[in-house]
């Protein structure tokens, strides 16, 4: 009991601090309070305070507007209750291999901006572009953290980081793209001095202050929050968006093969609803999604038995109820039927995935492919027809960006 009682305690001066700060405190105040009357913290504390404030109504603006002093108040705490995450396949360790390709480069613009005087005006505009160029790379990082890792937090309610973190990562991507344009706008040494306080100087801070709020803050909240599966998921969707500043780990890519074969991911029906590994769709969803895609589909299972065609508004070729159960063979004209064994075979044998064709039908001109439909160890499960009325994609040209009136 003493022990809620001391947790509770330490969260209503932590709540106490962080509004004063908001109302005009300042730093060195606020820090010395902290020191005094809290001295430990851990991340998620920290987090989940910025959250419940906003859940109370504080703007998340706000919130992001004094993060920067939140972290400075809390650095030692942080610092010394860090997690440490060393599995060389795990996304916390990746992200934190990319913070130090990020340091690296932030060493080599302080590095040139200390040896200023030792270059020639364009020697050192070129060294710093070249920095900087290679720092747009950032952007794959914030992308994977802002697409992967932020979502998952979502899932658990915690919205804090995508709503504070996210606007400061937007912020240093502004500081550098001005940090570019203004290096490129430079036409004489006079003008270094401004551009180095005012632009370059802030985007380092700026960026390398993200990686502190990373490393003591993001990441040990995030690692107590998300499941193990959580981490697979982040880890095998980040292939989608890449890596920066480092090779991805060969074992990362077996890890993942690994847990795909481990863990079940298999579609169930819950409450109404399909369950996907990508998804879920109510049940009464499913026909209309179905019905309103732009092609027909027809699927044959693997013994050759038709089992299901949509039945969209504008259909090209009639179906009826009659063919379901009914062989795939008995559903074609004699002259055709050594042409649907031969697919059906090599799609069975495994020598082929798909066959094309078109034809002019009535007026249009139709695209029909099939497609062979394999579970994830490659076993054969049925055909898939497809089928289109391509005559007005043909005929496109140029771009179509904006809804016209009629629309």
């Amino acid at each position: 009991m003493t022990e809620i009682l001391s947790r509770e305690h330490k969260k209503e001066v932590l709540r106490d601090i962080i509004l004063k700060l908001h109302e005009g405190l300042p730093a060195t105040e606020a820090r010395d309070r902290f020191e005094r009357e809290v001295g430990n913290i851990t991340s998620s504390e920290i987090a989940e305070l910025e959250q419940s404030l906003i859940n109370e109504g504080l703007s998340p603006d706000e919130i992001k507007k004094f993060c920067n002093v939140h972290a400075l108040i809390f650095q030692s705490a942080l610092e010394k209750a860090a997690v440490k995450e060393t599995s060389p396949a795990h996304p916390v360790y990746l992200f934190k291999l990319e913070n130090r390709g990020i340091e690296k480069l932030a060493g080599e613009l302080k590095q040139a901006i200390a040896r200023k005087d030792d270059l020639d005006f364009a020697g050192f505009k070129s060294r710093l572009k070249e920095v900087l160029l290679k720092l747009r790379g950032i952007e794959t990082h914030y992308e994977r953290k802002e697409q992967l890792l932020f979502p998952f937090l979502e899932r658990k309610e915690f919205m804090g980081p995508s709503k504070v973190m996210w606007g400061k990562d937007n912020e240093i991507r502004g500081l550098l793209k001005a940090a570019l344009s203004g290096l490129d706008g430079l036409q004489s040494p006079e003008q270094l001095p401004d551009y180095l306080e005012k632009t370059l100087e802030p985007f380092i801070s700026e960026a390398l202050g993200m990686i502190f709020k990373e490393e003591n803050i993001l990441f040990p909240t995030s690692l107590e929050k998300l499941d193990p599966g959580d981490w697979v998921d982040i880890l095998r969707e980040s292939d989608d968006i890449g890596y920066v500043f480092i090779e991805k780990p060969a074992e990362t890519a077996e890890l993942v093969r690994h847990l795909e074969a481990s863990l079940l991911e298999e579609p169930s029906i819950t409450d109404g609803s399909i369950d996907l590994p990508t998804g879920s769709l109510k049940l009464a969803e499913l026909m209309p999604l179905l019905d309103a895609l732009p092609v027909d589909i027809t699927f044959v299972d693997r013994d050759d038995t038709v089992r299901y065609f949509s039945n969209s508004s504008e259909r090209i070729f009639l179906r009826t109820r009659a063919v379901l159960g009914r062989k795939v063979q008995n559903c074609h004209p004699p002259q055709s039927v050594d042409v649907v064994e031969k697919i059906l075979t090599s799609f069975k044998e495994g020598s082929q995935n798909s066959y094309d064709f078109w034809i002019n039908f009535q007026g249009k001109l139709v695209y029909i492919r099939y497609f062979a439909v394999r579970d994830r160890a490659g076993k054969y499960l049925g055909t898939l027809e497809v089928t289109q009325d391509i005559t007005g994609i043909k005929q496109l040209e140029g771009e179509r960006r904006l809804l016209d009136e009629k629309d």
